[in-house]
């Protein structure tokens, strides 16, 4: 067996951290069998390097390779592979960065700067002629990466749909199966250790647009900018859509990150949509994560699985490690890019423009005249209603009654022309309420 040993620097020991090296020491024969040589932490960089680290660990660890100084890692000629795991927009990229331009390989789980600074991170992998593996950046453990860019390379992928984000998926669960309010369910989330005690990035789509720009740039070979994908969250879901659309109309509630290529244009959204109750989407619940991909040849395929959590994100990143020691013992790391782009640009369809169905719920005050004035409205702008119904609960008043209305495939800029004048009839109160419904997954 070879004597080769390929040397890494880990910056960052927090949850992810810790796990990588609980699973490194305990995979010295794979990781043999994987490379052909030995892996070796030569160094960690951390901010607080006064823990107790040795019990964090079942067993016999070196904490004197543990440094608050980056240039330890990043200025140390004989470390191969630089393991990113701090998260964050920067000084996360920085490092990254400098790591390739110091010719080392780089591993990160990081997906927020992945996103914001797709093009320079891959620009300076490509100049410097260094690997940069990601696998965990996107649903931590689920080998949806190595599964898109490689398992999938002879498909074209015609459409991906994703449960991305674990707190919001939590969340929604919890209202739909056990009727909790959406601030409960957050704060149980919280809770539980799923959701942040800032959780604007997961309950705003933020976190979930991340991850598709990777998946969509991958899938479709393409540089993509953060600003092109939709977004929008799920603060304002109310349980009421919930119930209802569940009890009346077989269809479940998801924040879906959607990508479709439709000829030489690419749709991008992450918003809350209404799926049916049979699709396998529908039954990825709490904090499990799917990305279900559909391609020319393979059909429909689906990854599923925990998409957070110390051990599953930290399998992601190992087995990137795998891929890249086994690349530098076969001497061809510096020959090959992990990821190909096609260099022209994309024409990603504005929001405006795209095609679907449409769940639309007002409040009306109960007079002679009030729905046929909104059908004639929704009429004028060719919307197709697919149906129909008046609610007698949950009202804010006894004169006016919940009106729910679910549509044909319409277009998105002639619903929002269309609910923008129906705001405006005497006889419609409150917030008028529209969800996405996706079909034909």
């Amino acid at each position: 067996m070879s004597d080769k040993v390929v040397k890494i620097g880990i910056i960052g020991l927090g949850t992810v951290g810790k796990g990588v090296i609980k699973i490194l020491n305990n995979i010295e024969d794979i990781i043999k069998l994987k490379t052909g040589g030995k892996i070796e932490v030569k160094k960690i960089v951390t901010r607080n390097i006064s823990k107790p680290w040795q019990s964090f660990f079942p067993f016999k660890f070196d904490s004197s390779i543990i440094s608050n100084n980056i240039d330890d890692i990043l200025l140390d000629d004989e470390i191969d592979i630089v393991v990113e795991l701090i998260g964050g927009y920067n000084p996360a990229k920085d490092y990254i960065i400098k790591a390739l331009e110091g010719k080392k390989h780089v591993v990160t789980a990081n997906k927020a700067a992945l996103a914001k600074y797709w093009n320079e991170i891959n620009n300076a992998s490509r100049v410097n002629n260094c690997l940069i593996y990601f696998e965990a950046s996107v649903l931590a453990g689920i080998p949806v990466i190595q599964g898109l860019n490689e398992g999938l390379s002879s498909n074209k992928i015609e459409k991906i749909y994703g449960i991305l984000n674990g707190t919001t998926n939590y969340i929604l669960t919890k209202m739909l199966l056990e009727k909790y309010s959406f601030q409960d369910a957050l704060s149980l989330a919280q809770e539980k250790g799923f959701a942040e005690a800032d959780p604007t990035f997961d309950i705003d789509g933020i976190d979930a647009a991340h991850k598709l720009l990777i998946l969509a740039s991958l899938a479709y070979q393409k540089s993509i900018d953060l600003k092109d994908v939709y977004i929008e969250g799920i603060k304002d879901i109310d349980l009421f859509d919930i119930k209802f659309a569940k009890e009346n109309l077989g269809l479940v509630l998801k924040l879906l990150a959607v990508a479709k290529k439709k000829e030489d244009s690419l749709e991008l959204r992450v918003s809350p949509v209404f799926i049916s109750e049979n699709h396998l989407l529908a039954s990825v619940n709490n904090e499990y994560n799917a990305a279900f991909i559909i391609g020319d040849a393979a059909g429909d395929v689906m990854f599923y699985g925990k998409g957070a959590g110390e051990l599953p994100a930290a399998s992601g990143v190992v087995s990137d490690i795998l891929y890249v020691a086994k690349n530098i013992n076969n001497g061809i790391a510096n020959k090959t890019n992990f990821v190909s782009l096609n260099e022209t640009k994309i024409n990603i369809l504005n929001i405006n423009e795209i095609e679907t169905r449409y769940y639309i719920r007002l409040e009306v005050l109960d007079s002679v005249g009030a729905l046929s004035s909104i059908t004639s409205v929704m009429g004028k702008y060719n919307i197709s209603i697919a149906s129909f119904y008046q609610h007698n609960y949950n009202s804010n008043s006894k004169e006016s009654i919940p009106v729910i209305i679910t549509t044909h495939i319409s277009k998105e800029k002639d619903v929002k022309n269309a609910i923008k004048e129906i705001k405006d009839l005497k006889f419609v109160l409150n917030k008028i309420i529209v969800i996405r419904i996706e079909e034909n997954l």
